[in-house]
């Protein structure tokens, strides 16, 4: 009995490190545009670093086939892109001022940020 109750701790803890506080090493941006891969239930990278007042281009390609990884929202730059299966859309980054956006499907099941410096 007291296996399935620390079974049932370890597996919450790996949940709450996953969803809350896993941070994936952040990926610059140096030519004004980077390929975002949408696949296995997650963005490729999924912390992207852009220079603040300049224009960038995501290069978003979705293998993934499941309905949630179709949309794209970027809630504070206004942005919402449908992302068809296995093509590239490419989603222009206005030149914005420097702060921390998050991106995320529609349920948020995908995360990813997007870092202006």
């Amino acid at each position: 009995m007291i296996w399935i109750n620390l079974a049932g701790l370890i597996l919450i803890g790996l949940i709450v490190w996953w969803f809350w506080l896993y941070k994936a090493q952040s990926t610059q941006i140096k030519d004004g545009s980077i390929k975002v891969l949408v696949k296995d239930g997650v963005y490729q990278p999924a912390n992207i670093t852009v220079p603040a007042h300049q224009s960038v281009q995501l290069m978003f390609v979705r293998e993934d086939a499941t309905p949630c990884a179709e949309t794209l929202l970027i809630p504070e730059l206004d942005i919402n892109e449908t992302l068809a299966l296995n093509k590239r859309v490419t989603v222009t980054i206005p030149a914005s001022s420097a702060g921390v956006y998050p991106f995320h499907c529609q349920m948020q099941m995908y995360r990813g940020t997007l870092v202006i410096k």
